[in-house]
Formats: structure tokens, sequence, C-alpha cells
């Protein structure tokens, strides 16, 4: 079992402490900041968070994340789940009170900015998958179920969280957002493609003599 204090280890959390902390401390460092209130900061800085949780969701339920175990990583992914559902909540409602106009042409899909749609798909999804996750001991989901549901929704919301980011021409650096974003797709890709096939493994095994 790895320790804390394993290079390999200390490399992997500095490299998502750099993933995602690089963008932030960019974004700070916008001249358009500038020009906007403290509570429309407070939003921008929510979203650029909530994209940063998307990328360590992936890695968690992946296993990715040593030292981690198994169990303390999906209880992780649980209560990351939780705090991306706050980061967007935040990020909405500053931009609710800041441009209620704006944020009702997007609720409605009628905005003509072409990023609002994506994010707004990607923010139903979140939803969706936080109420149904926390109904899912009620309503008895097996796992299967819950992952038929749940990989989908998950798609939706890389998909729409990307597009969303890499549309926005806003505070964010554009070399460390497109990073973060192909980091974040990689990631959803690669935990996809490890858990399909471990999933096939186990069932070769179990039909095996």
């Amino acid at each position: 079992m790895m320790r804390w204090r394993s290079p390999r280890v200390i490399l992997i959390w500095i490299a998502l402490a750099v993933a995602i902390g690089v963008p932030i401390a960019l974004a700070a460092t916008s001249e358009q900041l500038a020009w906007r209130g403290p509570l429309y900061i407070l939003a921008g800085f929510a979203g650029i968070v909530a994209l940063g949780l998307v990328l360590v969701q992936p890695l968690l339920i992946g296993g990715y994340l040593a030292p981690l175990s198994a169990y303390r990583g999906r209880r992780a992914h649980h209560w990351i789940g939780g705090a991306l559902v706050l980061a967007v909540a935040i990020h909405v409602a500053g931009l609710w009170i800041t441009s209620p106009p704006d944020m009702i042409d997007a609720l409605t899909y009628t905005s003509p900015t072409p990023f609002s749609p994506f994010g707004v798909t990607a923010m139903w999804a979140i939803f969706i998958v936080a109420l149904l996750a926390s109904l899912r001991r009620r309503f008895e989901l097996r796992p299967r179920t819950w992952r038929f549901i749940h990989m989908p929704l998950a798609l939706v919301i890389v998909a729409g969280s990307v597009v969303h980011c890499l549309l926005i021409e806003g505070t964010m650096e554009t070399i460390s957002k497109a990073a973060l974003c192909v980091l974040v797709v990689a990631a959803t890709a690669k935990v996809m493609i490890d858990l399909q096939v471990w999933r096939k493994r186990r069932t070769l095994r179990g039909d095996s003599p």
C-alpha cells in the first residue's frame, strides 16, 4: 500500500494541485477583474473551482489518487460531489444577483451567448445526479442501475462544462484553461474505459470454469 510520503504519491497530488491551482491563479491576475464587482468575481471563481472539481471526480472514482483506498475514494467522490453542487449554486446565484435578465435568458435557453446552453445543461445534470445520489438508498437503486443513470449524466456534465468554459472569453487564461479542459476530458475517458475493461474481466472470470 502506498504511503503519503511516497514520491509517486507526492507527484500525483502536486500535479493535481498545479492543474487546478494554476488556472485559478492566472485568472486572479486578469485585467478584467478591475471592471467587475466582488459578487461577480466570486461567482466567476466559483465556476472555475467547479471545473476543477469535475476533474477530481473521475480521478477519485477510478482510484487514481493514491494512497486513497477504493472505499475512501468513493466517500470522497460523494463529498466532492456535494462541494461541486455548492460551487455551481454560488456561480449561478452570483450571476443571478448581478445580472437577472441574462440569467433568465440562460435558464430558458434563449440567451444569444453560445456558451450559456452548455453551462445550463451541465448545471441541471449536476443537480439531477446529486438528487438521485441522495435518494439512491430510498429508491434501492442497484449498482448497475445507478451506473446506467449516472454515466450518461456524467458525460453531459463533462461535455457541457468543458464547452461552456472554452467558449467563454473571460478572466481565465487561454492556455491554462484549455489544459484544464483537456485533463477533465482525458480523466473522464480513462476512468470510463478502465471501469468497462474491469467489468469485462470480472464477467469473464465469473463465466470461466
